[in-house]
């Protein structure tokens, strides 16, 4: 497993880019508890504290997509250091201000989340020419790429309450965005960054969304976020119901376990045959692996189901990242990544205001009904649009290199045709 993730590293500037990405990433994934917790040592209410939360959210959603698309119109330096610049300085606005005028506060939630930086996208935009375009090696990426976020998801939360602890929320907010312009910085001074220009695309207003395939994958993907937006919040009324607050850390610890094991295994070997195949029976898999859920037994083994349940979520993840780069009409392909990212943010939103209800109609046990169904419905999502899927419509074109060799020579690429 180790010599898979070797190879990657080994290349230059991989593991550069890969650190700088986490880093640059780290103020949006840990933007929801930083705001909370600054906004409660503010003297708002939960209700004030979440609506905030929110807004930056819906922003961010909005702006991976839009700010994908200019990435892939001018080139990353250009567009992600003035966003993650901007984004921070919304952020640090709210920091100084506060919570009055609420007006203000808003905008800067507005500001901070809308110009969040797509560097998720950008990242799996360069790893076709930092790993010289070896499909094989790049699908690792992709597998070790989703189980970095797993950490980041892990560990941010962690920063957050050392920051706090160590000096107050607001210096928490203030040092997350300093650290994530760094790493913005990092990874866009770099060569490959620089380098990097996209596929020439044809105007469309559309843009990456004129693709079938790229469609019928955000709309699986909707669903698998619902699914994981409802355990978020199930795993919170068992937890309510088991030894509170510490079983709810347990509970979302082992689900991030699980993805970090599966997307590692995953990634270690070299896949063969259709991934729109393979990628049916993650979702499928993952679907199966929610309702156990459902039986609830007591907090260490309902630790060890959620770590299962886990277990294909990052696989699924990663086969997408591979049918989101086939699928990607050329020159687009910033813009496909960050709709993943936007779909998949929406659908959490999604799976927690649907669960509420449900849990106080029915109970827990019906809350954990609601991943299993929404995983079901992804992989309905998935068999329906099969044909569409399986049209990569010339993956692994030839496309001529960039302007940066003089001596025109063509290369095997992805559908995206990104080149360096």
């Amino acid at each position: 497993m180790a010599s898979g993730y070797a190879e990657i590293f080994r290349a230059r500037h991989a593991a550069r880019l890969l650190v700088g990405t986490l880093v640059g990433r780290l103020p949006n994934g840990t933007a929801a508890i930083a705001i909370v917790l600054f906004a409660r040592a503010e003297g708002g209410s939960y209700s004030l504290a979440g609506a905030l939360a929110a807004v930056y959210g819906v922003a961010n959603a909005v702006g991976q997509p839009l700010l994908g698309r200019l990435v892939d119109l001018y080139g990353q330096p250009r567009v992600q250091l003035p966003a993650a610049v901007v984004s921070g300085l919304g952020m640090t606005l709210f920091a100084f201000v506060g919570l009055e005028p609420p007006v203000v506060a808003y905008a800067a939630m507005v500001v901070a989340g809308l110009f969040t930086p797509p560097l998720e996208g950008g990242l799996r935009a360069l790893w076709p020419s930092v790993l010289r375009g070896k499909e094989e090696r790049v699908h690792t990426a992709y597998a070790m790429d989703a189980v970095a976020q797993e950490v980041m998801f892990t560990v941010g939360p962690l920063l957050v309450t050392l920051f706090v602890s160590l000096w107050d929320p607001r210096t928490a907010l203030v040092l997350l965005n300093v650290i994530g312009v760094l790493g913005a910085l990092s990874v866009v001074v770099s060569p490959p960054s620089r380098a990097w220009r996209s596929a020439p695309r044809e105007a469309h207003w559309l843009g990456a969304l004129r693709s079938p395939g790229l469609l019928a994958l955000l709309a699986a993907f909707l669903f698998v976020g619902v699914a994981l937006g409802s355990i978020t919040l199930s795993a919170q009324s068992y937890a309510d119901d088991n030894g509170g607050d510490a079983v709810y850390g347990w509970l979302m610890a082992a689900l991030g376990l699980g993805a970090l094991v599966g997307g590692g295994v995953y990634g270690a070997r070299e896949w063969t045959g259709a991934p729109e195949r393979r990628l049916r029976v993650l979702v499928a898999l993952l679907a199966v692996c929610y309702l156990p859920l459902m039986l609830l037994p007591g907090p260490v083994a309902m630790t060890g189901l959620t770590a299962v349940a886990g277990v294909f979520l990052a696989p699924a993840i990663a086969c997408a990242f591979v049918l989101v780069d086939r699928h990607a009409p050329r020159g687009t392909v910033t813009e496909a990544f960050s709709w993943l990212v936007t779909t998949f943010v929406v659908g959490q939103s999604l799976g927690t205001g649907l669960t509420g209800p449900v849990v106080e109609w029915g109970g827990t046990p019906w809350g954990f009904a609601v991943p299993g169904a929404a995983g079901a419905v992804a992989l309905l999502v998935l068999l329906v649009t099969g044909r569409v899927l399986a049209d990569s419509r010339g993956g692994g074109v030839v496309a001529a290199s960039s302007e940066n060799d003089p001596d025109r020579a063509v290369e095997p690429r992805f559908r995206s045709g990104d080149r360096a």
